[in-house]
This record gives C-alpha cells, sequence and structure tokens, in this order.
C-alpha cells in the first residue's frame, strides 16, 4: 500500500509541475484498486477552491417532519447533524460535523466527528442503506458491504457482479483490515448499546470516520423511512431526497386516508415463537402504526414502543380467534411449513381460514429479505401490500410485492 502511494503522489506531483500548479488542501488519496471507483481528481472537483465566509455553500436543504431521532443545522460552510437516539436506553447523543470540502474546519465541539463532504467512498455496514444510495444516484461511491450475498438493490447487485464492492463483515465478524485497505472517506452503520459487539467503537479505534443510521429506532413507518434525508446530507443530495420523500409521503397519506373509513376493521396478530419467546409489537410501534393505517386492529401491547417477549401460551390467549396473521418467519414458505414447525399453530384461527401473510416475497438466495431492506425505504408500498391483503376492494389492482399468502 505504502509503494503504491508513494507511486500515485509522485505521479500527480509531476503533472502538477508541467502546469506550475501546486494543488494544496482537499484532496483523498483512494487505492487504485478495482474496487474503489472515485479518484482523487474527482474529489478535487467537489472541494472549494475560492472560499468566502460570507458565502452560503448549502442552498439545499432538507427539513425532517416525522423522523425523531436525527436533526440537522445549517452553517455556512458546514452542516451540524445531530443523531439523537442510537439505540434503546441511550444514554448520550452523537454529533457530526460535516464540513465543506476546500473550506475551513470550525473550531469547537469536542465531541464530534468533523467530515469532510461530499464524501466519495463509502462503506455500508446495514443494507437498509443502500436503498439510499440507489435513490440519491451515489451507487458510485460504494466500495463495501456487510456481506454481498444479501443484497437485494438492483444498482448495487449489479455494481457488486463487476467486483467492485467488497464484503467487510460486521459487528463481530467486522473486517477491519479489509475497510482500511478500501479506505472509504466514511463507514455508515447501527448501534445496539452493546460495546462487545457494535462496530462503530471498533472502527473509530481504527481512525476511521464512522457514523450511526438509528433509523430503525423510530415509531412511525415515513419515521424510517425519512432517515434518506440523513445519507443525503454527506453527499450534498438535499434537493433530491426532498423530492422523493415528497412523494413517498404523499403516496403513503393518500392509500391511508382511503382505509381510515373502513368499517370492518379485521384483528391482526403478528411475530412467531422462536425457542419459547414471542415477541409482540408494542401499540405504539411503527408495526402498529402500519396496521392502523391498513385498517386494522393490531394485538399490541399498550404503552410500549418496541416489543414485548411472551409465551406461545400468552400469545394464544389473546389472538386465537385473530382474523390475520402477518410477519412470521421468513423461512416460511407454506402452511405445511407452519405446522411442521409447531402443530399448535394450527389452532388458530387464521390458519384454519388460510389468512397468513408473510414479508418474505422478495428473499435472494443468500437469505437477504428485501422487505427489511427496500421496504424500509418505501412504506407507500408496504401499506399497499397491507391493505390489498385486508381491504382487497380499496386497492384493487395493486399487486402484492413484498408480501406473500402462504398456502
Amino acid at each position: 500500500m505504502d509503494r503504491l502511494f508513494n507511486s500515485i503522489h509522485w505521479r500527480f506531483l509531476y503533472q502538477v509541475l508541467l502546469v506550475a500548479i501546486l494543488v494544496i488542501g482537499c484532496q483523498n488519496f483512494q487505492p487504485r484498486e478495482p474496487q474503489v471507483s472515485p479518484t482523487s481528481d474527482i474529489a478535487a472537483k467537489n472541494c472549494v477552491t475560492n472560499y468566502h465566509p460570507e458565502q452560503d455553500y448549502f442552498p439545499n436543504k432538507v427539513s425532517v417532519k416525522y423522523a425523531q431521532g436525527f436533526a440537522v443545522e445549517y452553517r455556512n460552510n458546514y452542516k451540524i447533524v445531530t443523531v439523537k437516539k442510537p439505540w434503546q436506553k441511550a444514554n448520550q447523543d452523537f454529533q457530526y460535523i460535516l464540513v465543506q470540502c476546500g473550506t475551513p474546519t470550525p473550531e469547537g465541539f469536542p465531541q464530534a466527528q468533523k467530515i469532510n463532504i461530499p464524501v466519495n467512498s463509502i462503506v455500508t455496514l446495514s443494507t437498509t442503506h443502500l436503498p439510499h444510495l440507489a435513490s440519491l444516484d451515489v451507487v458510485d461511491k460504494l466500495v463495501g458491504v456487510s456481506d454481498t450475498n444479501r443484497v437485494n438493490t438492483p444498482q448495487v447487485v449489479e455494481k457488486i457482479k463487476t467486483g467492485k464492492v467488497a464484503s467487510v463483515g460486521n459487528n463481530s465478524n467486522l473486517n477491519i483490515e479489509k475497510i482500511l485497505e478500501l479506505n472509504p472517506d466514511l463507514v455508515t452503520t447501527y448501534g445496539t448499546g452493546n460495546a462487545q459487539t457494535d462496530s462503530h467503537p471498533k472502527l473509530l479505534e481504527a481512525g476511521l470516520k464512522v457514523v450511526i443510521n438509528a433509523e430503525y429506532m423510530e415509531n412511525s413507518p415515513l419515521g424510517r423511512s425519512e432517515w434518506l434525508k440523513f445519507t443525503a446530507l454527506f453527499f450534498h443530495q438535499e434537493k433530491r431526497a426532498e423530492e422523493i420523500f415528497k412523494r413517498i409521503s404523499e403516496r403513503y397519506q393518500e392509500i391511508a386516508k382511503k382505509a381510515k373509513a373502513v368499517k370492518n376493521r379485521p384483528r391482526v396478530f403478528t411475530g412467531f415463537n422462536f425457542k419459547g419467546t414471542w415477541y409482540v409489537p408494542g401499540c405504539k410501534s411503527y408495526v402498529a402504526q402500519y396496521l392502523a393505517d391498513a385498517g386494522a386492529d393490531l394485538l399490541c401491547i399498550e404503552n410500549v414502543d418496541g416489543s414485548v417477549p411472551l409465551s406461545f401460551e400468552e400469545v394464544f390467549d389473546r389472538a386465537a380467534n385473530a382474523d390475520y396473521w402477518l410477519n412470521v418467519s421468513q423461512n416460511w414458505q407454506s402452511i405445511k411449513d407452519i405446522l411442521t414447525e409447531d402443530k399448535r399453530y394450527g389452532d388458530f384461527q387464521a390458519v384454519k381460514l388460510g389468512n397468513v401473510y408473510n414479508n418474505n416475497l422478495r428473499l435472494n438466495e443468500g437469505g437477504g429479505n428485501d422487505y427489511w431492506e427496500s421496504g424500509i425505504s418505501n412504506p407507500d408500498v408496504v401499506l399497499a401490500d397491507l391493505i390489498r391483503i385486508l381491504h382487497p376492494d380499496i386497492l384493487p389492482q395493486h399487486q402484492l410485492f413484498y408480501y406473500q399468502k402462504l398456502q
């Protein structure tokens, strides 16, 4: 790597001397490996070369309406981004100072990471971030993901086929050496609060720039989807993100309004028994919001925004006569699979009626479920699926995209 750096460095100086210009500042060395597409020349084009303190370098800005977990403040040449609830029971916020390349780094903010933007190479440790890159048309910046086999986003899959995206692992299997070799401007990940398994402490220790995306902590589908704007901040793609999210939120509200007036609200339960525990969503969770907007009554736990572990017997007492059963094990493709797992499932009325739907229609060969990838970015499509299942007369032309009926 040192020899590679020296080679590129001296070739660059030679070119500069030919035109008698010395360029100083915001160049980013990128290894000339096939998995890294951005070059230092491209990076330089995105940098300011004649800084004016009074100029606003961010004419396009985002406003956050639904997401509760992040906020952004704009200054002339930098953005102050705060992730307010990175995980359950977190007692700290994370702050990032995004500085326009080629402009001065602000003083202060001792606890914040300072990151030059726009970033020109990125490693992403959650597949949920990949649809953001595709929507913002910056997949060309992607150099690494946690597991290439589990990716569903078409633009990313195509780049993986070219050998330009590396698998770098995650959590306890994280390959720090590989990430250092890729030399990304930014790594995006998530946190759970477990220092032994979370990726970000290890990445920080290695001297990498890393940010936490906490979209999974949001309690509404639109709140989760709005984290597209968070990703956009690192690429100067605010205008595009605002336009995309506006279409998604308007479509979501439009079809939710159609389901709001229904008089017949079917009773629904979700999840499945796993090693003696059945996680039941809270009534303040995003799952409950989805079902409420789809015109159904979810069997949920009052005053809880996450989920609560119950026994099989406790769930059966609550859900034995429910009309629909949704979001079961992603390994189940038929009613036979369900009964093979546990014959007691056959006592639920939803199973007897054949009203079992699973969100695993888009499951790839590597086990990656697109519901948990693009579904988070497209809540309007998920809601349309739910309404088509529960009230087929409302959206008769809609074809299920993420869900399938188990038979």
